[in-house]
């Protein structure tokens, strides 16, 4: 009995299970929507900064209090500084940074193509693949993000192109971290990876973030900027990616991918709801082909 109810304790409830994912995708999909109110109180280099700084704060003494946390070796340091520059400062550092000229709603939509990419990327390195099926999933998805950047007329006159190049900038940073990491990540446990390249990530921009931090007028800052910017850091940044890899323990890639695909349609409500930003006919579509890419290029058999 004892050992039964042991075994029970490490598998949680298919209820339990999809309480904790459903928490995981509302905790990104706020991201957009608290990484616009945080954004109206710094700019987006202090407060890409700041959000490292508070995210290493956050992670350090839980990955020191984990008694499974694994120990880095030396010859995974350079790969580990590389991690953190793919995952954390271009995936995470462009997308606050892309945010600022953009809308929640349009980043989320780029940002959900990341698996096409990852997907094109791992074939550019030879180590997948492409079929008939993967490609109309690629091309259909390339289609949507265009008819997103013509919503407003002309693609080169968009008011949000600068914006959604930075986030589509982010989206491949965390393409090249996914392939990259795939030689390394395997040795070391999903908090110990998240720590590790955090803190690589906040070491390496240490001096932008004390020339930031002198010349920001901290008394400016409101309440609801530092929440903002307490959330993306900790919400965001770690408590989501925990229960994502902790999720990814007790079901498969595929079913937790599948859930990740209603971000983008959760972002475009609580845009609407919390910011005022309209979902135009284009916007809808552009979501629609994208998103219907992703999953044709992901399940497109092999």
């Amino acid at each position: 009995m004892e050992n039964s109810a042991s075994a029970e304790s490490r598998h949680p409830s298919p209820l339990a299970l999809g309480f904790w994912v459903s928490f995981m995708l509302l905790l990104w999909s706020f991201n957009y929507i608290l990484g616009k109110i945080a954004l109206r109180h710094m700019d987006p280099i202090t407060l890409t900064c700041s959000r490292f700084v508070v995210a290493s704060i956050v992670v350090l003494p839980i990955y020191f209090a984990s008694p499974n946390r694994s120990r880095l070796r030396k010859r995974d340091l350079w790969p580990v500084v590389y991690l953190g520059v793919f995952n954390v400062l271009m995936n995470q550092g462009l997308f606050t940074i892309g945010l600022n000229y953009t809308s929640s709603s349009r980043s989320a939509i780029i940002i959900s193509s990341g698996p096409v990419f990852i997907l094109l990327l791992a074939w550019l390195m030879k180590l997948e693949h492409l079929t008939l099926g993967k490609v109309a999933g690629m091309l259909i998805c390339f289609a949507g993000i265009l008819l997103v950047e013509t919503d407003s007329g002309s693609l080169l006159n968009s008011p949000f192109l600068k914006g959604d190049a930075i986030s589509l900038l982010g989206t491949i940073g965390f393409a090249l971290y996914v392939v990259f990491g795939k030689r390394i990540a395997d040795q070391y446990d999903a908090l110990s990876m998240t720590t590790f390249t955090t803190v690589a990530a906040t070491l390496l921009i240490a001096p932008i973030t004390f020339h930031q931090a002198i010349r920001l007028n901290w008394s400016s800052v409101g309440w609801a900027g530092w929440s903002a910017m307490f959330y993306m850091a900790a919400g965001s940044s770690i408590l989501a990616y925990l229960i994502f890899y902790w999720a990814l323990r007790h079901t498969t890639a595929s079913r937790l991918g599948a859930i990740c695909y209603f971000q983008p349609i959760i972002v475009i409500v609580l845009a609407a709801l919390f910011l005022g930003e309209h979902a135009t006919r284009h916007l809808l579509l552009g979501t629609l082909l994208v998103l219907f890419g992703v999953v044709l290029a992901e399940r497109a058999p092999a």
